[in-house]
């Protein structure tokens, strides 16, 4: 699938997407990609869902005051990945990232599950160094070494972003799931806040000033109550509200790329977790 052609085969696109890749700001692309999945599988499903449900939601949102209408994103589609395939798979996404950032768009990708990110990031993070942010919002630190002597794991997502840039860099919210191990790895080398976001996303907001932010954000931050669609749901977590909230309070940092993973549609006939992510992945497009 190329990115600027237009000629996704899927039949649906997020709600008022621009006809012409060349015309938009925003690029939004959707990798259905779940092989290192360790629990339930099905986040491949996640970015058509997504699509398919955002006509449900309205092109105007509340929260932000603005409308879908006023700005200018193209749907890429979904790339088209070489199944069970993982390293092959990196390469494409990030070699994706590159063609976007080298445009000078705003990239969102929709996955999929969490090992998606770490190409992406690492692309944004060649073009800012290590002046570069990375906000996480997760129920699981995702900082093991491996997972089942698999280096290139959902389960180390953001330990493998540390290959590349600072882990002091690096600011995870909404943690309430891992390893012994992992929280002790990330009290000597990132900036972890457990269970809570909205208070510990203030205070970092504060410190962040103008430098570039890339938000990662695994729908099960948010409770099961309200997001069951999900590979690895963890209950304990934060509400929809508050999830909204906290992408509201994004609005007055320098974001550069966003993507967010982890739907897992077969699991939640109700589509509340697709519907969420719709909500999300709309007003991150109006404050980008």
């Amino acid at each position: 699938m190329g990115l600027k052609d237009g000629k996704s085969t899927l039949p649906v696109k997020f709600m008022a997407s621009c006809e012409d890749y060349n015309d938009a700001k925003t690029v939004l692309v959707g990798v259905p990609m779940d092989f290192t999945c360790s629990f339930r599988p099905g986040t491949r499903f996640g970015p058509q869902k997504i699509r398919e449900v955002s006509v449900g939601i309205e092109e105007y949102s509340v929260y932000m005051d603005k409308d879908l209408t006023d700005k200018s994103f193209f749907d890429c589609g979904d790339l088209d990945m070489p199944f069970g395939n993982v390293e092959e798979s990196l390469k494409l996404i990030g070699d994706s990232t590159q063609e976007i950032l080298g445009d000078g768009k705003f990239p969102i990708f929709i996955g999929g599950e969490h090992l998606i990110s770490v190409p992406v990031i690492k692309e944004v993070h060649k073009k800012y160094g290590d002046e570069l942010i990375v906000l996480h919002f997760d129920a699981h630190a995702d900082l093991r070494e491996g997972y089942l002597g698999c280096p290139n794991s959902h389960a180390s997502a953001i330990r493998r972003l540390i290959d590349f840039m600072p882990g002091k860099n690096i600011y995870q919210l909404g943690i309430r799931s891992g390893t012994r191990e992992e929280f002790q790895f990330a009290k000597d080398n990132t900036n972890m806040f457990k269970f809570d976001v909205i208070e510990p996303l203030e205070q970092v907001i504060k410190t962040l000033g103008n430098r570039p932010v890339y938000v990662t954000l695994d729908i099960d931050v948010v409770d099961p109550a309200f997001a069951n669609g999900t590979g690895t749901p963890e209950p304990g977590g934060i509400t929809s509200r508050e999830m909204l909230k906290a992408v509201g309070m994004l609005k007055s940092l320098n974001i550069v790329g966003f993507d967010l993973v982890e739907v897992s549609p077969i699991f939640d006939q109700s589509d509340r977790t697709a519907l969420l992510a719709a909500k999300i992945i709309r007003d991150i497009i109006l404050i980008v």
